[in-house]
C-alpha cells in the first residue's frame, strides 16, 4: 500500500436531482495504511483510510480504529452516531492527492456504488431535463447520443424505468451502470466542466 499525501480539495454546491443529507452516512474504502499519518490533520496517526462517500461521492480521509480489519471496497458507517470501525472523518480529499492504489480501485468501487444504489441512478434517466435547446442532460452520460436520448425520452413518457435491465430492454442502452460510473469517475478526476452526480 502506498503512503498517502493529500491537500484539501475545493468543493461547491451539489447538483444532484435529490435532496441530499449534509454529511455522508457511509463510505467505501479505496485504500488504507495501518500506521499512517494524516495529511489533513496534524498529529493524527493510525489507520489512515482513503474512501469515497456513498451519497455525495466525495473523496474522504478517515481514521480507522486500530486492530480492526479493513478491506478494499468495504462499506463502512461514518455517520454521527454508532460508528463501529471509524474514529473520525478527517476531511475531504482531492483526486490528485489520493494514493495510486485508491485511484486504481476507484472505477470498480464507483460501479459498486452505482449498482447498490440502482434506484437513485435510474431516477436520473427518469428525470433528466434539457440543458439548452440543443443539448439534453442525458447526453452528459458517456455513450448516449441523440439516438439513445430520443429512445429514452420516448420510453419514459410511456412509463418510468424501474431498473437498468428495464432501461436496456426498452431502449437498447447496454451497461448503463458502467456508463454512469464512467461519468462519476470523470467528475471526480476533474475531466468534466460541470458535475451532475458529485459534490465538487
Amino acid at each position: 500500500m502506498s503512503r498517502f499525501n493529500s491537500n484539501r480539495g475545493n468543493y461547491g454546491r451539489n447538483s444532484d436531482n435529490f435532496t441530499p443529507r449534509k454529511f455522508e452516512e457511509y463510505a467505501y474504502i479505496l485504500d488504507y495504511i495501518q500506521n499512517g499519518k494524516s495529511s489533513l490533520v496534524r498529529m493524527r496517526e493510525g489507520v489512515i483510510i482513503h474512501a469515497i462517500g456513498e451519497e455525495h461521492l466525495t473523496l474522504l480521509e478517515l481514521l480507522g480504529i486500530n486492530n480492526e480489519k479493513f478491506s478494499i471496497g468495504e462499506r463502512v458507517y461514518i455517520g454521527k452516531d454508532g460508528r463501529e470501525k471509524i474514529i473520525s472523518v478527517l476531511g475531504r480529499l482531492d483526486y490528485n492527492h489520493i494514493s495510486q492504489s485508491a485511484k486504481n480501485e476507484l472505477p470498480t468501487v464507483i460501479e459498486k456504488i452505482v449498482n447498490v444504489n440502482e434506484k437513485r441512478f435510474i431516477d436520473y434517466f427518469n428525470s433528466a431535463q434539457p440543458m439548452t435547446p440543443r443539448v439534453h442532460s442525458l447526453e452528459l452520460i458517456p455513450g448516449i447520443g441523440k439516438t439513445y436520448m430520443k429512445s429514452i425520452l420516448e420510453e419514459r413518457d410511456k412509463r418510468n424505468f424501474d431498473s437498468f435491465i428495464d432501461l436496456q430492454e426498452r431502449t437498447g442502452l447496454r451497461e448503463a451502470s458502467k456508463l454512469i460510473a464512467k461519468r462519476i469517475y470523470d467528475e471526480i478526476s476533474g475531466e468534466t466542466r460541470m458535475n451532475i452526480f458529485v459534490r465538487k
